[in-house]
């Protein structure tokens, strides 16, 4: 099916096999011949990916002996479709010799739809690619077909390989994992961020200038299904600025973030829910020292929106980029999640809140999410996410102050809980600043049980009296006024927090 010149594939039903993860498809193989006297060898193939195709399609290229670099661009037809049907999407990556097995050591790199090019060799690689040696055997370009349109899916795809020895392996620096805090305080972070090194227009020095200007302690590196940033961060961490590792896991059923892993973690995204892998590799950030987080778990964008369930998750982030619809029906999803473990005392999931920054204009640290750690260090940093000692602000301009205390000098922040007696008279008190004439909220279990309208300087206290028995937990959130007036509609978010219960535990 492949000749010196190129080839032509299509899709037969009888080469469709699940590898325990989501459906894929393996075309025939492309072979090149071992290192001649020519530099570099091109071959080009074809093919139509029907609707209805696998998520994964995978291309084997024989890779002989003497290979110095492999190159690979590809292009696709995107004829028009009638209104409300998909167009063509296709994705593109690359497995090496050791194969394509979910969660195997042959992930060489990713660029999804990013890019229509890119190349490996062993000093260099595109971003969002892997440098390193390029070995015989079987490698594979694995290409996602994220949507189809009714006509099909042509493609091309160009491989040149050029011969010659071998550049070494560059070792990897990571950045450090501690940076010179304040001891006992509050760190302002954003951890869903984008550079060139996947679908982001930034570089991560770019990145890191603008965290630091928007008053930001720490960072996460969350590229899509790719590690390949992790080795270009140490230069732009800093005694400043701390540079936490991660992966923004990018399925079919919802984006989940991987916070804060041990440096060089790659985490497969190659299944659906349906696929029952999830809890897999949910159990294997948390090995690599990372935390769980859904990422804008109510997007409307093909596969964006989270269904995957919560039980795995370490925190969610309930608040994605400028405040919009879909952050506030995430809001009030995870608020439904705060009752079931109110009153029995049981696991509950934090909020966060993080930019989703690519490009310019998109603003680094809105929102942020405000971490109170024992120190500005990976270890502190998760430790404080984990526990739920956090609120989100729209900017490092706002800042809260959020307890409870009841009659016998008990005292609870974010996170924790106010062990009080049903009946006992419990004082939950918010301060503010940088807010002028926004308007407060207390939000308990049973909805918005007070407000307040902040001073036009911005700083204010806000206090309410409750007990146990009226309140399962309390938290507090700070709105700005309504874009367009509706009755009963709020207002955008300016900051909220993580809930502070009431009661002893069932």
């Amino acid at each position: 099916m492949c000749n010196d010149e190129h080839g032509e594939h299509s899709i037969s039903r009888r080469g469709l096999f699940v590898t325990g993860a989501a459906a894929a498809l393996t075309l025939s193989s492309v072979s090149f011949a071992e290192a001649a006297a020519e530099e570099s060898t091109t071959k080009v193939v074809r093919g139509t990916l029907p609707p209805g195709s696998p998520d994964f399609v995978y291309l084997p290229v024989e890779i002989p002996r003497g290979v110095a670099e492999i190159r690979v661009s590809y292009a696709y037809e995107k004829p028009a479709v009638p209104a409300g049907t998909q167009g063509n999407a296709l994705d593109i990556g690359i497995f090496d010799e050791r194969g394509t097995e979910l969660g195997g050591k042959g992930f060489r790199g990713w660029s999804g739809g990013a890019r229509s090019e890119f190349f490996i060799r062993g000093d260099d690689a595109t971003p969002g690619y892997v440098p390193g040696p390029i070995r015989a055997g079987t490698w594979h370009i694995a290409l996602g077909p994220y949507t189809v349109a009714p006509q099909g899916l042509p493609y091309t795809i160009t491989l040149t390989l050029t011969y010659g020895p071998q550049a070494p392996a560059p070792r990897p620096v990571y950045p450090p994992e501690r940076a010179k805090g304040r001891g006992r305080a509050w760190y302002r972070g954003d951890c869903h961020l984008h550079s060139w090194y996947s679908d982001g227009r930034r570089t991560p020095a770019e990145i890191a200038a603008l965290a630091r200007a928007a008053g930001l302690d720490f960072i996460n590196s969350s590229e899509h299904n790719t590690h390949a940033a992790h080795a270009h961060w140490a230069e732009a961490a800093g005694d400043d600025l701390l540079v936490l590792l991660g992966e923004e896991v990018t399925t079919r059923n919802g984006h989940g973030v991987a916070l804060g892993t041990d440096p060089g973690t790659f985490v497969d995204w190659r299944y659906r829910v349906r696929d029952n892998r999830f809890g897999h590799y949910a159990r294997e950030i948390r090995r690599a020292g990372g935390l769980v987080v859904p990422a804008h778990p109510h997007a409307t964008c093909i596969g964006c929106n989270w269904k995957f369930g919560f039980g795995e998750a370490d925190a969610v982030e309930v608040w994605n980029g400028p405040y919009t619809p879909d952050d506030e029906v995430s809001l009030a999803a995870w608020d439904n999640t705060l009752v079931a473990s109110a009153r029995s005392g049981k696991r509950w999931t934090p909020a966060m809140g993080s930019s989703d920054a690519h490009r310019d204009p998109d603003p680094v640290g809105t929102p942020q999410t405000v971490v109170l750690a024992d120190d500005l260090t990976r270890e502190a940093i998760l430790d404080g996410i984990r526990a739920g000692r956090s609120y989100v602000a729209e900017s490092a301009a706002v800042s809260l102050s959020f307890s409870a205390s009841g009659p016998r000098g008990q005292h609870a922040g974010i996170g924790e809980r106010l062990r009080v007696d049903a009946d006992d008279p419990v004082t939950v008190r918010l301060e503010v600043t940088g807010a002028p004439g926004r308007t407060a909220r207390i939000v308990t279990d049973q909805g918005v049980l007070h407000t307040a309208t902040l001073p036009a300087e911005g700083t204010g206290t806000v206090e309410w009296h409750t007990t146990a028995a009226y309140a399962a937990y309390v938290r507090a959130e700070v709105r700005h006024a309504p874009v367009v007036p509706v009755p009963g509609l709020p207002g955008p978010l300016s900051a909220f927090t993580n809930p502070v219960f009431l009661g002893h535990a069932s």
